[in-house]
């Protein structure tokens, strides 16, 4: 216990001394990341893409533990599937909207 209070305080004199330059420059700091609707389209594809998958995979697995309800099974997820990809074209069209 008392190794990782040394390592805690050695961190933390470390930040002290080095952020107190860092916070005097004048010029206003640059990020190192930005965003932009390219990565927030990205992130929405992918959502959409790995809930459809689960989708998929859960109906086919259902469908063959009973194949006598594969149609209503078959039209549960063509609905869900519509659905998510019509959440994702609006989350798309809103991002490319503001950025």
């Amino acid at each position: 216990m008392t190794r990782i209070v040394q390592v805690g305080s050695v961190l933390a004199l470390l930040f002290m001394t080095s952020a107190t330059p860092l916070m005097a420059q004048d010029a206003p700091p640059q990020a190192l990341i930005t965003f932009s609707a390219s990565i927030g389209a990205a992130v929405t594809i992918l959502g959409a893409a790995f809930g459809i998958a689960k989708l998929g995979a859960a109906s086919v697995e259902s469908m063959a533990r009973q194949p006598e309800m594969a149609d209503a099974i078959r039209g549960a997820l063509l609905l869900a599937a519509a659905l998510i990809e019509g959440a994702t074209f609006f989350a798309l069209i809103v991002i490319f909207a503001k950025g």
